[in-house]
C-alpha cells in the first residue's frame, strides 16, 4: 500500500516549472491592449503631422 503522507514528504517541484513562473511573473509581457495603444499612439502622431 502506498503511503501518501510519506511521498509528500518527498514531492519537489519540478525545477523547469518554478523557472517558467519566475519567467512569467517578472516579465512585462505586452499583450494586445499594449498593441493597439501603441498602433493608436502611432496613428495620432501621423495625423499631426500631415495636417
Amino acid at each position: 500500500m502506498i503511503d501518501y503522507e510519506e511521498e509528500l514528504k518527498k514531492f519537489e517541484p519540478c525545477l523547469d516549472v518554478a523557472e517558467a513562473e519566475g519567467a512569467i511573473y517578472d516579465h512585462e509581457l505586452t499583450d494586445i491592449l499594449d498593441v493597439l495603444q501603441e498602433m493608436l499612439r502611432e496613428a495620432k502622431g501621423t495625423n499631426r503631422l500631415t495636417r
